[in-house]
């Protein structure tokens, strides 16, 4: 009974440590959006489709990398880890899939923005 109670304690163990090294990122809400750009010197990603982007983004968004395409990962692999990053969507969906992606591949912060371009109330610029 001994060892069975250890080897349920020592997996018990290791999932719990698994859960908390999963990649971490912040979430920020619209109202917060400018004050952390500045703050933080972060460059806006815009995760969304090329059709998405073309109807308007976030006015300062500089990196455009559709999560879903094939292209994403290698696209954030030739950013600055080391940097600061705000990344939004339609909605906040696949900004924080987005944003669980650059903080498994070394990203230290990495803030999503709540709500997506939807909840955003700042400018929005059409191309």
């Amino acid at each position: 009974m001994k060892l069975k109670l250890s080897s349920i304690s020592l997996l018990l163990l290791i999932f719990l440590f698994s859960c908390n090294a999963q990649a971490q990122y912040k979430t920020i809400q619209a109202s917060e959006f400018t004050a952390v750009v500045k703050a933080e010197k972060a460059i806006v990603i815009d995760v969304r489709t090329e059709g998405e982007v073309a109807a308007g983004y976030i006015k300062g968004a500089t990196v455009f990398a559709n999560v879903n395409g094939p292209d994403f990962t290698r696209t954030i692999k030739t950013l600055d880890p080391s940097k600061s990053y705000v990344v939004y969507c339609r909605s906040g969906a696949r900004s924080a899939r987005a944003s669980e992606i650059m903080s498994a591949n070394g990203f230290k912060k990495v803030f999503n923005l709540s709500g997506g371009i939807l909840g955003f109330t700042g400018e929005i610029t059409k191309p």
